[in-house]
């Protein structure tokens, strides 16, 4: 039995320009299984939207193709992830990439993912980049870590997370490749302020599209958290479960994107380009809430 009831939230105030702008193309990240339970993206997302395809170890690659065919024809750009460490060989990957092509998809998320030791001849998104398998490709993205990655600096510090950052950033610089790095998610703005300017001080000059968690209950981003290896902002999550009265609400991305905006809107030269959403709470609810509180940078395409 659940020990706490949840409410909806009041009404949000109307979208100030710092966030509207701020959320302005931001995208989002499915399943296939969650996103076949979404009858139609045009009601919850503006056309263009770029919606990852998580690959989560197990799911067939033709599931993977299908739910890219899919959302691509009702209007968006694709971004499936390839997850190194599940990939056997040159010959799978290439296969991936064929099969993506031939469905219209010319974005991706390279990343080492999540396994502890790789399944096959990858272990890091590095290797992918220099395969050669996604010539012909418009975009590729590669993972960010804002608060490390304990899986790849194992001491704590960000020594190896640094110089793979500074290793694809030259390779931005010396390709034609058009890339980004999407983040981990996030819940307090001043370790991904302080963090985005430690890249430019480190000399990467990849756009950053910050990973933030939509609207969800606290049990579920702490677990969630938790899981993932969140680390400095965990603390806001925690600190929040302590105080009951906000413990009642479902958490909501409200203060960290404010935070974010304003330092944007004040820094245009900061390094974070757009903004990224893990729809923990569900697709509906975190397009809903980007639609309340994003203005025109919410509305989908078949508003109601």
């Amino acid at each position: 039995m659940a020990l706490f009831s949840f409410r909806k939230s009041a009404a949000p105030a109307a979208a100030g320009p710092d966030l509207e702008g701020f959320l302005k193309g931001y995208s989002i990240e499915v399943m296939p299984r969650t996103a076949e339970k979404v009858e139609d993206f045009r009601a919850l997302l503006p056309l263009g939207t770029r919606v990852y395809i998580a690959h989560i170890e197990g799911t067939p690659i033709e599931d993977m193709v299908a739910t890219a065919k899919r959302i691509g024809a009702e209007g968006y750009d694709v971004m499936p992830h390839f997850p190194a460490r599940i990939i056997k060989d040159k010959a799978t990957l290439t296969d991936w990439v064929a099969r993506y092509k031939d469905v219209g998809v010319a974005q991706g998320l390279l990343l080492a993912g999540g396994l502890a030791q790789p399944q096959g001849d990858f272990h890091s998104s590095m290797q992918l980049l220099e395969s050669g398998a996604f010539d012909g490709f418009q975009r590729l993205h590669v993972a960010g870590h804002p608060e490390g990655n304990k899986d790849i600096d194992a001491d704590g510090s960000d020594r190896a997370v640094m110089e793979a950052a500074r290793w694809k950033s030259a390779f931005a610089e010396r390709t034609d490749a058009k890339m980004a790095m999407a983040t981990q998610f996030c819940f307090d703005a001043d370790p991904v302020i302080a963090w985005a300017n430690r890249l430019q001080q480190e000399g990467v000059g990849l756009p950053i599209h910050i990973g933030i968690a939509g609207p969800a209950k606290l049990q579920t981003l702490i677990k969630f958290a938790i899981a993932c290896g969140v680390g400095p902002s965990l603390k806001v999550l925690q600190k929040r479960a302590l105080d009951v009265t906000k413990l009642l609400l479902p958490y909501e991305p409200t203060e960290v994107l404010a935070g974010l905006a304003a330092h944007k809107a004040a820094n245009p030269g900061f390094g974070i380009e757009q903004v990224h959403f893990f729809p923990l709470g569900g697709i509906k609810t975190n397009a809903e809430w980007v639609t309340a509180n994003g203005g025109l940078s919410g509305k989908p395409a078949r508003a109601a």
